[in-house]
């Protein structure tokens, strides 16, 4: 989520150093190509440019010999570029100047290691200047960060209006037709409706710490949202870490539903690939997703779709049409798009994702909105997540052309519990005005990013921490008042 959405876990397993949803760990083990010896450098690159924007990350490599602890790069566009939306970083801009440190969870670069800290541009032009800790990114010896703190919090949501998104993405590959053969048909488990499913950062649980059933029982809740399937090339992958079809998590999935509940996998998430920017073909896709449902007998799945996948037209589409036709080879199969919001609504590529869906033949379930980091510190985020739901319900009646009613049943809605990483606030008592407003409304879905982040009640790094006073469960206990 977006960023969202700030989910990030370190996960143990293999060794192997990954990220779920939304804000991403960097610190690769291996030594780029582009190292220089003996020094401490940064690389620009971009992923891919739409002639109106672009994506593109920093390389920051460590050949100093010893760790670094700590980095800040600082970068100029030129006027012709503006900065928009940025991940695994914190960054701060004046003027045409950026500053961006390590996230909180990220502090050190190994020595022979490196990180790595994307972001979207408005505009053209690459960057203008560059130094890393005070020296030149082409290769410094000065490897100590300068104590000057951000003033913001690390976000995966652009905080300024969505017409600084990008409207296009120019991949190399257009999507092919829909298979012509379907996968066998799976029928749908017989779990519990799913009206309550907090997301859930399945890395954090890879290491049998807890379970997806003790979380349950501790905050009254039945089901969850599983974050996040990605890929691995074109093959699904639990976060990087775990291939989906060896069934990981499929005895606490089993547990769920033994305890009257059910799952959605969700995937995408602000980090990493999603599959349909990974597979270049509807049949592959549709394989993918595929082997996913069949790995865990799913009657759920959720699509997060943000970040420049968003903006994507050629991916938007090759999805839409990869959904229909496995909801065609799953009868049952339930589908929900996890989509970026303001309070006046879905952006207008967020609508455009609605609206391929449905004129591809998605039975869409629901449109579930991050209810999140708005960029407008010091509102009531209770009140925003509810005008987001008002905003959304009235974007769906205009794509579907239905009631009032029936366009509210469409609508989800997650907010991010405590505090957003624009540093609004989403309180307990905004939890129980939004709760009383969907059961008022009949809203058909509530979440929240992260049940572990309500699990540890903390004061720390995002990723696990609410910020705010509060009992262990408190918010989960709250949204398990939800009735649909």
């Amino acid at each position: 989520m977006q960023r969202s959405r700030l989910r990030l876990a370190i996960y143990a397993s293999a060794a192997v150093l990954a990220v779920a949803g939304g804000v991403g760990a960097a610190v690769a083990a291996t030594t780029p190509t582009t190292k220089a010896a003996g020094v401490l450098t940064a690389t620009f690159s971009k992923d891919s440019d739409w002639g109106t924007g672009y994506q593109a990350k920093y390389t920051i490599t460590n050949g100093t010999g010893t760790a670094v602890n700590g980095w800040q790069l600082v970068f100029g566009l030129p006027s012709t570029a503006k900065l928009g939306s940025f991940w695994d970083a914190t960054v701060t801009t004046s003027g045409g100047v950026s500053t961006a440190k390590n996230p909180s969870w990220s502090t050190t670069i190994p020595a022979g290691g490196s990180a790595e800290f994307g972001f979207v541009v408005a505009g053209s032009g690459a960057p203008t200047s560059c130094t890393i800790n005070g020296a030149s990114c082409a290769g410094g010896t000065a490897t100590t960060a300068p104590t000057t703190k951000p003033t913001t919090a690390p976000t995966t949501k652009p905080t300024t209006a969505p017409t600084t998104k990008p409207t296009t993405t120019a991949p190399t590959t257009k999507p092919t037709t829909a298979p012509t053969t379907a996968p066998p048909a799976t029928s749908a488990p017989s779990g519990g409706n799913v009206l309550v499913a907090p997301y859930v950062d399945m890395g954090l649980l890879s290491n049998g710490s807890t379970t997806l059933a003790q979380l349950g029982s501790s905050g009254n809740l039945k089901s969850f949202s599983l974050a996040f399937v990605t890929s691995a090339g074109c093959k699904a992958s639990w976060f990087n870490a775990f291939d989906p079809r060896q069934k990981q998590f499929a005895d606490q999935i089993a547990a769920v539903r033994a305890a009257g509940g059910d799952v959605k996998v969700s995937f995408g998430g602000a980090t990493g690939i999603e599959l349909a920017q990974a597979c270049t073909s509807v049949t592959a896709l549709q394989a993918e997703y595929q082997a996913v449902v069949s790995a865990y007998n799913l009657k759920y799945i959720d699509l997060d779709i943000e970040g420049a996948a968003v903006a994507d037209p050629t991916t938007i589409a090759r999805r839409s049409t990869a959904l229909a036709a496995l909801q065609k080879a799953n009868p049952g199969l339930k589908i929900s798009l996890t989509l970026p919001v303001l309070p006046e609504g879905l952006t207008a590529d967020g609508v455009n994702v609605v609206k391929s869906a449905k004129n591809a033949g998605v039975d869409l379930d629901l449109v579930n909105i991050m209810a999140m980091d708005y960029g407008r510190a010091g509102q009531d985020y209770g009140d925003l997540a509810i005008q987001a739901v008002k905003s959304t319900k009235d974007q769906i009646r205009s794509v579907y052309g239905n009631s009032d009613a029936a366009a509210f049943k469409m609508v989800g809605v997650t907010p991010m519990l405590g505090v957003n990483d624009d540093q609004g606030k989403f309180t307990q008592s905004d939890a129980k005005d939004l709760v009383a407003f969907a059961n008022a409304n009949h809203i058909g879905f509530v979440s929240f990013w992260e049940l572990n982040r309500d699990k540890n009640a903390c004061s720390g790094a995002l990723f696990q921490c609410t910020n705010v006073t509060q009992a262990p469960f408190e918010f989960s206990k709250i949204f398990a008042g939800f009735t649909g």
